[in-house]
């Protein structure tokens, strides 16, 4: 035992600590930019090509895609079997293969990191400076910070935002250059060939070498002033005549704010699967060594550390684990009012648990909610055993055997029952191990080390506990006791008595008691049907991420400001701490219309509401901010979906046909916007952005010898932001953009300035041969397993559950009737919850059957352990009630609690049990006589073992710090299901195991004629 202390103190201070254990789906996304390209284009000659080659690889699960305005975002998520590794293999051998039908002027190639965009970074850092423009700032974000943090192991992405990338933009005055007889293509050659960086070679002469340089490369807009673009009349047109070359950032249209202050931000994104904790750690640990290289004028601040509440939460569960065991040991010290008896099952408990923690760290397990809730609710069982094993030697000691003859003969009785039950609790657990997907590979941490701890709660108790109470344990005569020993003996013994009472009277009216237990039985049924259902607790993280989505033919100046205006009203609240925004296209943020927020609350303690009340009490106040509406929804630990949506959950219509997509979705929408379950019900259907379609003359272009590939280079030179040019330096790279000075890109009309040379060398006005005709276009092209996709996504109204609303969405799925051709189907969360939902019947009956089965081998019956089992359906009712009373929904958590009750409330019967059956086998009693002496000698330690059950139970059920509404549903439904079984078992038990032995008996003498056992029965029967 010694060595198992030991053992376990070391592991202790080497597990890792976590929120949940660390499992997610293997996701990788991969970011295309194309500056300039509308969303049919990006949608047509880089998702698709890419998308075909990455629905060949093997283990994906799903795939789908957004083509917006030059950038195309795929989300690849893999089966959980896969591992990342080799899936970022897969992913790059696509990438090669699709690479000949990309875009041949792309400024890169696709880039793929292994990240979920739908998870919120784990850590995001501001820079702001007072003196430095921001694109400096960002250049030393990028070369001093990004890279380095990037490196780090478990860091999935790292994302600079605030597009303020430094490059060198040329801004032309296309009716000037026009006017030297030079159009826009003519210039973009010569620029393109006026940098270069390449080798040269070297002289090596008889005595000294030399490298040749030259000033071949520009480096800056003065220097790129001086090129001469051509020549008019044997004059030399400069650059610094028709345009201005000015250092400026690469996209002029993304923007980032810490508050309400410009800055520059740094989000960082984990590895699916890494732990969260150490991957911060790690950054932390290495950012006071990247700060020393920045200017003194860089402030850098830390916006969101989602480790804070992580942290608060686990130090929060492990008081709650000091308190239970506390209260159990304070549970036992008042029934066996010894400081000896006390102290025996005091040491069982703590060394249960720690050498749970070696058996966790060989396993490659974590400190997290759900390991320590097992530990926590583990207080109840560990003890168990060795109150049982005390109660049973004290027993006998009492009868005035010595303390080793006492500790032999009770360890020899009572071992069989331990064993019971430790294998039956374990039994339970067993489906847990074999639950699918996601919630399998959650709660198997859970299970397994629950299970340890219970393995060596009974290793401890059939061991340490005997030899411990030979050697502590006094007979009464040897130590006197005191008054309040006398006293609460007394009042135990009327205990004893009252029940003794009620009982006889209980077994008086067999048949009424029946009837009661069989209404347990159909309460449960139906208490399952009415208690509101749900997935997974809604976390508070202490962060709350935004999405911001104003008309889709907002300008980017209007949305900068729509934006602010929506941080200023959030800064308002007197429960937020601070935030970080941003808009622009970035492959992350996929329309010019949206934004990202990310809201950092302050401590749970000095708010005192939840993340979900903070957002109730924003939003009629972001009403006031007109244009643009705010999208909010708690950041979650547990991330199931694999994209980002504005609201919480997600509903998917696809279809082939586009027109009958878009028909069907708006009536789709409309109704679920009347369903007083939902709220916050929004699409990802952008369609209505402005466009000017250009109509091109053909016959026209052709006699003029122009093009449409002319006309396409032209227009993408003038208003693409187009990227012609990289400039190398020793630590970065950085674009030459071209483009028409920023007053011949505020309308359609100015397409009029523009001009192409013609097959005679003139230059032809666009308007000589195309007319543009206004319409309308989508913002961006969503795409699922290639095909279009609409995203619904939703909220829950107040006190509705998510089974509640899927039900109200079905119901409006089948009354609308859809085409064949329209797959609908509900993503991420939901889609998980219905999975559960349909596995929970049976993930209930495999545990009940597990425990029947394993019961049978232990008593060698078909009968016993229906007894045994009987209690199931009391602490089933007492658990609906309890989640019901208190507004919880039945959701994993609690489901888990229900079936750990399945585990608790047996011991109860089983003790009952194997006394009765030892009574019957050798003392002749009949089965009325033995079951009840049976039920009042092992009243005492039936009620020691229910309230250190129950009260390791309380801490999480009344718990209200960081993390404890992960917790509160498995404490409420197994103090609720101790609560009403314990009531009623103590009853409905002895009635159910004289029923199934009399009709034993019956079957059993029938054959030859059963007369004889008739009177002994009745007479036996008849005895309280």
């Amino acid at each position: 035992m010694a060595a198992i202390l030991l053992v376990g103190v070391v592991a202790f201070w080497q597990l890792p600590v976590s929120t949940l254990p660390e499992v997610q789906y293997p996701t990788i996304q991969v970011i295309t930019f194309y500056p300039g390209a509308s969303p049919d284009v990006t949608a047509s000659v880089i998702t698709a090509p890419l998308e075909r080659q990455f629905g060949q690889m093997p283990g994906l699960s799903q795939m789908s895609s957004t083509s917006s305005s030059g950038s195309s975002l795929i989300i690849l998520q893999f089966s959980l079997n896969l591992d990342i590794d080799v899936a970022e293999q897969e992913v790059q051998a696509a990438i090669n293969a699709a690479q000949s039908y990309l875009p041949t002027d792309l400024p890169a190639p696709p880039i793929y990191s292994k990240s979920n965009p739908a998870e919120a970074p784990v850590l995001t850092l501001a820079l702001t400076s007072a003196s430095m423009p921001l694109w400096e700032v960002e250049d030393m974000a990028d070369t001093r910070l990004a890279q380095k943090i990037s490196q780090l192991s478990g860091v999935g992405l790292v994302s600079i935002v605030g597009g303020h990338r430094p490059a060198v933009r040329i801004q032309v005055n296309p009716t000037v250059l026009s006017s030297f007889g030079i159009n826009l293509e003519d210039m973009r050659a010569v620029l393109l060939q006026a940098s270069v960086d390449r080798a040269k070679g070297s002289f090596d002469g008889p005595q000294k070498s030399y490298e040749i340089s030259a000033n071949d490369q520009l480096t800056s807009g003065a220097e790129y002033r001086s090129v001469v673009i051509g020549y008019t009349n044997g004059a030399p047109v400069m650059l610094s005549d028709v345009a201005s070359a000015i250092d400026s950032v690469e996209n002029t249209m993304q923007a980032a704010w810490m508050d309400t202050l410009p800055a520059v931000l740094i989000n960082v994104q984990r590895q699916p699967g890494a732990n969260i904790i150490e991957v911060v750690d790690r950054i932390k640990t290495r950012l006071p060594q990247l700060k020393t290289s920045l200017p003194s004028s860089i402030q850098l601040s830390i916006l969101t550390d989602r480790t804070l509440t992580i942290r608060a939460s686990i130090k929060d569960l492990e008081f709650e684990l000091v308190l239970t065991v506390f209260l159990v040991v304070t549970v036992i010290f008042l029934f066996l009012r010894t400081l000896s008896g006390t102290i025996i099952p005091s040491v069982a408990a703590p060394l249960s648990l720690i050498g749970t923690f070696a058996v966790m760290y060989l396993l490659g397990y974590s400190l997290n909610n759900l390991t320590l809730m097992a530990l926590t609710i583990s207080t109840g069982f560990v003890v168990d055993d060795a109150i049982v094993m005390i109660e049973n030697i004290v027993r006998f000691i009492e009868q005035g055997e010595s303390p080793l003859q006492a500790a032999l003969k009770g360890a020899g009785q009572i071992g069989f029952t331990i064993v019971s039950l430790t294998i039956s609790l374990i039994a339970v657990l067993i489906p847990l191990l074999f639950m699918r997907e996601i919630v399998g590979r959650l709660f198997r941490e859970f299970a397994v080390t629950l299970s340890t701890t219970i393995l060596v709660s009974a290793a401890v108790s059939l061991t340490l506990t005997p030899m411990m109470c030979a050697t502590l344990l006094r007979p009464k005569t040897e130590a006197p006791q005191g008054k309040l020993y006398r006293w609460s003996e007394r009042v135990f013994n009327e205990v004893i008595q009252f029940y003794g009472r009620t009982l006889r009277w209980v077994l008086g009216h067999q048949g009424e008691t029946l009837l009661v237990a069989l209404a347990m039985l159909a309460l449960t049924i139906w208490g399952d049907v009415i208690v509101p259902k749900g997935f997974f607790p809604v976390q508070d993280t202490g962060v709350i991420q935004g999405i911001s989505e104003a008309d889709e033919t907002v300008s980017f100046p209007a949305m900068a400001r729509r934006q602010q205006a929506l941080a200023r009203v959030v800064l308002e609240d007197p429960s937020v701490e601070s935030l970080s925004s941003f808009i622009g296209i970035d492959g992350i943020n996929t329309t010019l219309n949206s934004g990202r927020m990310l809201i950092n609350l302050k401590p749970l303690a000095e708010r005192n509401i939840s993340a979900v009340e903070v957002i109730r009490r924003l939003q009629p106040r972001l009403e006031s901010v007109e244009g643009i509406t705010l999208y909010m929804q708690p950041v979650q630990d547990l991330t199931v979906e694999d994209r980002a949506t504005r609201t919480q959950y997600q509903f998917t219509l696809e279809d082939a046909n586009l027109e009958e997509l878009h028909t069907w979705t708006a009536r789709f929408v409309s109704r679920l916007e009347a369903l007083p379950e939902l709220r916050d019900v929004a699409t990802d259907e952008q369609p209505n952005g402005l466009q000017a379609r250009l109509v091109i003359d053909r016959p026209t272009a052709s006699r003029l010898g122009i093009t449409p590939q002319m006309i396409d280079n032209t227009l993408y030179d003038a208003f693409g932001q187009r990227q012609i040019a990289t400039l190398f330096t020793q630590i970065n790279q950085y674009h030459v953009v071209l483009e028409a000075m920023p007053e011949f890109q505020t309308s359609p009309v100015k397409l009029q300035d523009i001009y192409i040379r013609s097959a005679g060398g003139g230059a032809v006005p666009l308007s000589a041969f195309t007319h543009f005709e206004n319409g309308t276009a989508p913002l961006s092209i969503n795409h699922q397993g290639q095909f279009p996709v609409v995203t619904v996504s939703f909220n829950l109204a107040p006190r509705v559950s998510l089974g509640e609303a899927t039900a109200g969405i079905d119901q409006v799925r089948r009354e609308l009737r859809m085409p064949p051709s329209i797959r609908t189907g509900f993503q991420g969360t939901a889609e998980a919850f219905l999975s559960s939902q349909t596995n929970e019947p049976l993930l209930i009956l495999a545990a009940v059957l597990t425990v029947y089965i394993v019961l049978g081998v232990l008593y060698e019956s078909y009968i016993h352990p229906v007894t045994i089992l009987s209690t199931l359906p009391s602490a089933g009712v007492g658990a609906l009630l309890a989640l019901m009373l208190f507004g919880e929904e039945l959701n994993i958590v609690s489901l888990i609690g229900i079936i750990l009750l399945i585990g608790i409330v047996k011991k109860n019967a089983i003790m009952m049990i194997d006394f009765a059956l030892e009574a019957e086998r050798e003392e002749g009693r009949g089965s009325v006589d033995a079951i009840y002496q049976a039920c009042l000698l092992r009243f005492r330690p039936i009620m020691m073992t229910t309230m250190a059950a129950l009260l390791a139970g309380l801490p999480l059920a009344l718990g209200t710090g960081p993390g404890s509404e992960l917790r509160r549903p498995l404490g409420i439904a197994i103090v609720g299901g101790l609560l009403v079984s314990q009531l009623l078992t103590l009853y409905t038990t002895p009635v159910i195991y004289i029923f199934f032995d009399r009709f034993t008996r019956q079957r059993s003498v029938a054959p030859v004629g059963g007369g004889a056992a008739g009177p002994a029965l009745d007479q036996g029967g008849s005895r309280p």
